[in-house]
Order: C-alpha cells, then sequence, then structure tokens
C-alpha cells in the first residue's frame, strides 16, 4: 500500500563548502535560492542524525525547469564530517542527479568549465522502444556524480 500524500520533496548533498557548491549549481544549471540559508544545530538535530553535537549550514536550491513549486537539491555542510569516498557511478546506493539539456556538449562544457569533471565519455543509446539519448557523466566540484542527457 502506497504512503497516502506522498510526492517527491528534495534531494540532499552534503558538501565540503557547501557555498561554492550551491554557486556551481546556481551558475551552471540555472537552480533557484529557497531561502532562508539553514545553519541548524542543538538536540532536534542530533536526535534525527544520531550525531553527537551536530551542526550543519547550507540551502536548498529550486532545481530548473519544474516551477515555483518544483523539487529542491538541498547542500548542506557539517561542521565535522568523515573523509569523502573516490565517485564510482557503479556504488551501490543513490549514484547521481540527472539534468536533461538541449545540448550535451555545451552543458558538459560549460561543467568543465566551472570546475566540475569527465566521468567517461559522450555516448548516444538506443533504447528497446528505439529512443535515442545522448548523455554524459560528469562530476560537480566536489566530485558528486552528475548526468546531463538530452533525448532525441
Amino acid at each position: 500500500m502506497a504512503v497516502a500524500g506522498a510526492r517527491f520533496g528534495h534531494v540532499n548533498v552534503i558538501a565540503e563548502d557547501w557555498r561554492t557548491l550551491a554557486s556551481f549549481y546556481r551558475s551552471v544549471f540555472g537552480c533557484i535560492d529557497v531561502p532562508p540559508e539553514r545553519d541548524l544545530s542543538g538536540p532536534g538535530l542530533e536526535a534525527l542524525t544520531g550525531i553527537a553535537g551536530a551542526h550543519l549550514r547550507g540551502v536548498h536550491l529550486r532545481l530548473p525547469g519544474l516551477g515555483d513549486a518544483g523539487p529542491t537539491i538541498e547542500i548542506y555542510e557539517y561542521d565535522r564530517m568523515p573523509p569523502r569516498a573516490p565517485t564510482a557511478v557503479d556504488r551501490p546506493g543513490f549514484a547521481h542527479i540527472a539534468f536533461a539539456v538541449d545540448d550535451v556538449i555545451a552543458a558538459r562544457d560549460a561543467v568543465l568549465a566551472a570546475g566540475g569533471g569527465a566521468i567517461g565519455e559522450i555516448a548516444t543509446i538506443t533504447t528497446a522502444d528505439g529512443r535515442r539519448v545522448t548523455v554524459a557523466y560528469m562530476t560537480d566540484p566536489e566530485g558528486n556524480a552528475v548526468e546531463i542527457q538530452s533525448w532525441s
């Protein structure tokens, strides 16, 4: 049985530098701030996270193309964090965020110019129903995987 009233809300990214990472998503993909900036700590956050002394700061950014009520990506930075694992698109769990774009080559160039990186090469794949998608896996400046895709 489905949960009554369920709808998508947001995706969370934990950043080493939330301001720099938020700037990347604003400038490259046109994400828009959803105020206020967050600065959270205290017993409630400690209970939620299971982390003694938890303190985080960050922002929600509205994802492009879905209107004023569309979902957000929340980019948070904790005061203390374990080391980052290397990027791997085949690691179990959530793997990447995807953006539909008009031109994958231009989007790839924009990601690279803004400090992101490439994973593999641009590829065009034909689906079982004959549709074609041109796609590239990239990273944002902190190494989080980002897919850019254009369907034809």
